[in-house]
């Protein structure tokens, strides 16, 4: 029997049940569906593993357990971050059209969402410079870094933002 025929024979065997083993704690077809295709996905690559059918067996059940459990963390951060959003929604623009109003919110969501992928300690020393208004010897002295340290990655920091806004304002100037 050869990789694919044997993987065929796995997938009609388990896949149904990793499918409801998903749809059981997901409650829902589509998310159930999608990891049990990423389940096999895996599986696919991992053909040392099909020999033993206890082994692949518990193996499948393992993997679509962490794909469920990352799946749940991902949607929990997803759901913590749409709250926090809505309780941080600033109205920077008090005007009635409407299109002013979906841009400026799209800016702030930019902004926001640069600021979070910048490294740990750069997103640390902005934040500090700007939200709680340190200034650079503060910073330094609180972080134990040098003040050089500090005006770098500001610049970095405000390089990455009008890269990001740059390209906003050029987008948006093309219509």
């Amino acid at each position: 029997m050869n990789k694919q025929e044997k993987f065929e024979q796995i997938f009609d065997e388990i896949f149904p049940k990793v499918k409801a083993f998903a749809w059981k704690i997901l409650q829902s077809e589509e998310d159930a569906e999608d990891i049990a295709q990423d389940v096999f996905a895996k599986l696919w690559n991992m053909p040392e593993t099909w020999e033993d059918k206890e082994t692949w067996h518990n193996y499948i059940y393992t993997i679509a357990r962490n794909y469920i459990f990352n799946f749940l963390k991902h949607k929990a951060i997803e759901q913590k971050y749409q709250q926090q959003s809505k309780l941080e929604d600033y109205n920077y623009y008090s005007t009635d059209d409407i299109y002013d109003q979906l841009y400026a919110k799209e800016l702030q969501l930019l902004v926001k969402l640069t600021i979070d992928r910048m490294p740990e300690q750069r997103r640390k020393v902005f934040l500090m410079s700007r939200q709680e208004e340190m200034s650079h010897t503060e910073i330094a002295e609180r972080l134990g870094v040098s003040i050089r340290t500090v005006e770098r990655h500001i610049y970095l920091a405000l390089g990455e933002l009008k890269k990001v806004l740059y390209l906003f304002f050029f987008m948006f100037t093309i219509e």
